[in-house]
């Protein structure tokens, strides 16, 4: 099982879930390029790039069989590094993903540019750990605390914010190129988790999203779970997927011994 998260976030973010699945199979949790222990990488990485990474991982230490995971923004990553890998992935979960054809992003330029400022003001801030800790305090009430305390040294550092604007801004150009060029459907068992809660300065966009949620598993035959949280799932409900894992690889199991073996 190899896990992609969203934007902001690094391998810390699936702590809570890994925790539970280590009688199920091998997981592999990582820092895209110039996030965490990730060297970084020589210009600012699109969608295309960071699935093109993930490819190249999967095909490095997943050589049989892999369950992709993917949270928000790793959701575009993983539905598009699906489409490039052969034999292609056992199973797909989406945890809360980005819904690009969601009418709320129509022009989500202006949004993200919005985000970016909000961002780069915090970029300041993180040069004051002290005062990172408590604009954070949410993420320090979800995770554990070995967690939180290694996302503050990496994510909500000046390092790590930057990393993440750049994040969002891939996120931006990626909308319009996965409206014109839509991921190949997956070929292959998919589970969507989506949030039925949202922070108050996002609930004005939650039916919206949730409604596109059910429509993108209507239109491949995905099974769509409602998860009883905020947008940050795998920290809130970290039972609710693993549960959703053991239950997509129970499902792909029979298959498993069908699909031809990576070289």
């Amino acid at each position: 099982m190899v896990f992609e998260s969203g934007a902001g976030a690094g391998r810390t973010l699936w702590d809570p879930v890994v925790a539970l699945l280590g009688d199920v199979a091998r997981t592999v949790t990582y820092d895209r390029a110039g996030r965490g222990r990730s060297a970084r990488p020589e210009r600012p990485q699109s969608i295309e790039d960071m699935a093109i990474t993930l490819v190249a991982l999967v095909e490095t230490l997943a050589p049989r069989r892999v369950v992709l995971v993917g949270h928000s923004m790793g959701g575009l990553i993983i539905r598009r590094a699906a489409e490039k890998l052969s034999p292609p992935p056992a199973g797909l979960i989406l945890v809360d993903p980005t819904p690009e054809a969601a009418p709320i992003y129509d022009d989500w330029t202006k949004t993200a540019t919005k985000t970016d400022r909000i961002l780069a003001v915090q970029q300041r801030l993180a040069l004051c750990p002290p005062l990172m800790r408590a604009l954070t305090r949410s993420h320090g009430r979800l995770f554990p605390t070995d967690t939180y305390a290694t996302m503050l040294a990496e994510d909500f550092t000046p390092a790590g914010i930057a990393r993440t604007r750049y994040e969002i801004a891939a996120v931006a150009t990626a909308i319009d190129e996965f409206r014109r060029h839509p991921p190949q459907l997956p070929n292959s068992p998919v589970t969507v988790l989506s949030a039925n809660r949202a922070a108050r300065h996002q609930a004005r966009n939650l039916d919206v999203i949730r409604e596109y949620h059910r429509h993108y598993a209507e239109q491949i035959g995905a099974r769509l779970e409602e998860c009883d949280s905020e947008h940050i799932v795998p920290a809130e409900q970290p039972a609710q997927v693993a549960a959703a894992i053991r239950r997509l690889v129970n499902t792909a199991a029979d298959s498993f011994d069908k699909l031809p073996v990576r070289d």
